[in-house]
């Protein structure tokens, strides 16, 4: 089957992405074999290609994000039958999805709806699984209405103001000017460009001096640290990239708290509740693109082929939205 893989574990890189040929896998007992129809990209997946994972066995085959066709169980599966359309976020320890075919546990799996395209659900799941889990697993939404979401352009900042939308809340995201057009389209009630903008300035104006009641931090460190400037009474940060430096302020003398998501983590949980829920986020996702409320903001479809140079757009910071790979 044609792949997308590294041979060795000194290779590094995108230059050293090997597209060939690799065996076909066979599932074992608690595993599910998928015919991969498309795959979604992400950062992270340039950041395993940079940085290697001391679990990988080599060849390694890359790749998260998975949507495509049941064509074989293992002998413990059940619940799910050949020929039936799913979607999951992977393993990254295990091969991926940049290939023919890949193997996933069964655990992780949603069945797509009918309406959902094979496109549509690859590029609902490590970014948008994230953002869904940064507001409706992290936090909890009652008696919060203000939120500040950084990178609302970004594949986890543009799910995240679409929820914060639907779910009632005040939403404020930062947005380069580049990238101030597509934030503008998902209606935020203000935008604040980082780049000309004291973001902490703008919130305090925006909030009467109050801070935001909730933040959904996808940028790092640095600006999570200055975020807890930016925080209610009560409010909760919540981090995807870096936590905040708390040398220098108490959360619990104003109630606070700081929260991480790590989706991806939950592979290796030996937590079965846990490791389900990925497959549970992943459905309402579906049902809530079939029902128009969310866009999976796809801004390219690649061919198989193109994923390195998918890859590379990503870590030059030149996509806005997802991006998608399709496979015939």
């Amino acid at each position: 089957m044609r792949a997308i893989y590294l041979n060795t574990a000194t290779d590094h890189g995108l230059d050293a992405l090997t597209i060939g040929e690799r065996p076909q896998p066979q599932p074992a007992a608690e595993e599910i074999l998928v015919r991969v129809h498309a795959v979604g990209l992400n950062p992270v997946d340039y950041k395993l290609i940079e940085g290697g994972n001391k679990k990988w066995q080599y060849p390694h085959i890359l790749g998260l994000d998975v949507a495509g066709e049941i064509v074989a169980l293992g002998p413990q599966v059940s619940g799910f039958a050949v020929g039936e359309r799913v979607f999951y976020h992977g393993d990254l320890t295990k091969d991926g999805g940049f290939a023919e075919y890949a193997t996933v546990k069964s655990y992780a799996v949603a069945k797509m709806p009918a309406e959902l395209s094979y496109e549509q659900a690859a590029a609902l799941l490590c970014g948008a699984m994230t953002a869904y889990a940064a507001l409706y697993r992290k936090a909890s939404l009652a008696n919060r209405h203000t939120v500040l979401i950084h990178a609302g352009a970004g594949g986890v900042g543009g799910i995240a103001v679409q929820l914060a939308k639907h779910s009632g809340l005040t939403v404020y995201t930062t947005a380069s000017s580049r990238k101030r057009a597509l934030a503008k389209r998902l209606l935020p009630d203000h935008i604040i460009d980082y780049q000309t903008t004291d973001v902490t300035a703008a919130i305090k104006e925006l909030t009467h001096g109050h801070g935001v009641d909730l933040i959904i931090n996808t940028v790092g460190t640095k600006e999570a640290t200055a975020d807890l400037q930016r925080l209610a009474y009560n409010g909760a940060l919540v981090t995807i990239v870096g936590g905040p430096d708390l040398s220098d302020h108490a959360l619990e003398q104003r109630g606070q708290s700081w929260l991480s998501v790590n989706l991806g983590g939950a592979h290796q949980s030996n937590n079965l509740q846990q490791q389900t829920d990925l497959a549970v986020m992943a459905a309402e996702l579906g049902k809530l693109v079939v029902a128009k409320q969310l866009d999976p903001l796809i801004e390219r479809v690649l061919a198989f082929e193109q994923i390195p140079q998918g890859l590379q757009a990503l870590k030059q910071h030149l996509i806005s939205g997802k991006v998608v790979a399709r496979l015939n």
